[in-house]
């Protein structure tokens, strides 16, 4: 992994997710310099000089941009936008909650996304997805038309402290729309819009929302009712299988960083055992989760538990992991695999140094783990389609 800040992971993390949503390694550079010498004081210090830091280069972009489209250069304002929704979104995201300057940054990175869309023209487009009496938002990325056939989906989750527009940068909608497979990427609740502007907290039974955005996609006919999947990285590797063994609609699953016993790590966590994905991580997860206090925290974490859970998962399910992940134990992803007895098809991939991307979801090299992950699931999507039309034959000649 890139450490630009030596000895402090997650501001290494943060500058890692950056560069793999099309940050420039050159601006990223000299955002960092004003503040090495506070990283050294450790992941939680600092942050704030962090946070300057950073939007004030995301606030020179949107300025050039600017002035780029005004002189008819969309796509070069475009290009400057996403760069700005990146850096403002790596800023907030660094923020201990209350800290009341992100709610601008957040903003601004909304902004910042809905213009890059807009100057770009980009396939992405924001959806609302009713929920419990709320609803909340998502990106739509369409697969190209197959004359007029419904194309296969995926929904893919966001983990503890991503948000759909870390998702769309990441470029996986892209990989899996050149396979032919549209991409829901979905703010549940307890990330991004639905926590942030919705006050929709965290949910240990993911399959409340996630039945919910498979209740959108079968609205669409642009997306086939029985090809929806699931797929999310970090946390989501808990909240996918989950989903996908309580949704009987969802038809394959796949979790990109398994996260078998999150709720159980947090004992080790408070051992200061692994590495921690955000600074102020405490006062983030009681947030998250809606939590009013630690004893509060402790004692309902333990829900979060795959145990029992995965051997209920009856379509195909990929497990994939990063060697050195030093987040999660790599154990989590071999207990994900074992459990998953009645899965059809059941993989588990380890990224090593050889493939790449060794850390956590593959935050230090992206691209393999993608690029695997939508060759998984196209050619699973595919055999699904074959059984169907080979049932669907046996049916007729009956």
């Amino acid at each position: 992994m890139f450490e630009p800040f030596p000895g402090n992971y997650v501001w290494n993390l943060s500058v890692n997710l950056a560069l793999a949503m099309g940050g420039s390694i050159g601006e990223i550079t000299e955002a960092n310099k004003p503040v090495m010498d506070a990283a050294l004081n450790g992941a939680d210090e600092g942050t704030a000089a962090f946070f300057e830091s950073w939007c004030g280069l995301a606030d020179r972009l949107v300025e050039l941009a600017r002035e780029d489209e005004k002189n008819g250069h969309p796509l070069t304002a475009s290009e400057r936008m996403r760069r700005a929704c990146v850096y403002y979104m790596t800023a907030e995201r660094m923020q201990k909650h209350g800290y009341a300057p992100r709610e601008e940054a957040y903003a601004k990175m909304l902004a910042a996304m809905l213009e890059s869309a807009r100057l770009g023209n980009r396939n992405v487009e924001a959806v609302e997805i009713a929920y419990e009496g709320s609803s909340y938002p998502g990106f739509f990325v369409k697969a190209p038309d197959r004359d007029g056939k419904p194309a296969p989906c995926m929904i893919h989750t966001n983990g503890l402290d991503s948000v759909k527009e870390m998702i769309y940068w990441s470029g996986i909608g892209d990989d899996l729309a050149a396979r032919g497979i549209s991409t829901l990427m979905i703010d549940h609740p307890g990330v991004g819009e639905a926590l942030r502007l919705r006050s929709l907290p965290g949910v240990f039974d993911s399959e409340r929302w996630a039945s919910a955005a498979v209740d959108y996609l079968q609205t669409r006919d642009d997306v086939d009712p029985e090809a929806i999947g699931i797929m999310g990285w970090s946390l989501g590797g808990y909240y996918a299988p989950r989903a996908a063994a309580f949704e009987p609609r969802i038809k394959q699953c796949v979790s990109w960083g398994a996260n078998h016993f999150w709720g159980e790590l947090q004992k080790r966590r408070l051992m200061r055992e692994g590495e921690n994905p955000v600074p102020h991580y405490w006062e983030h997860v009681m947030w998250v989760f809606d939590q009013p206090d630690m004893d509060s925290f402790m004692a309902w974490a333990p829900n979060m538990s795959l145990n029992g859970v995965v051997s209920r998962i009856a379509v195909p399910y990929l497990v994939t992991h990063g060697a050195n992940d030093r987040q999660i134990p790599i154990e989590a992803a071999h207990m994900s695999y074992d459990q998953a007895t009645a899965s059809p098809k059941r993989e588990l991939h380890i990224f090593t140094h050889e493939n790449g991307g060794v850390e956590h979801v593959s935050a230090d090299n992206i691209a393999p783990s993608k690029w695997y992950i939508a060759d998984w699931i196209a050619e699973t999507f595919a055999e699904l389609d074959a059984a169907k039309l080979n049932t669907a034959e046996l049916g007729a000649a009956a």
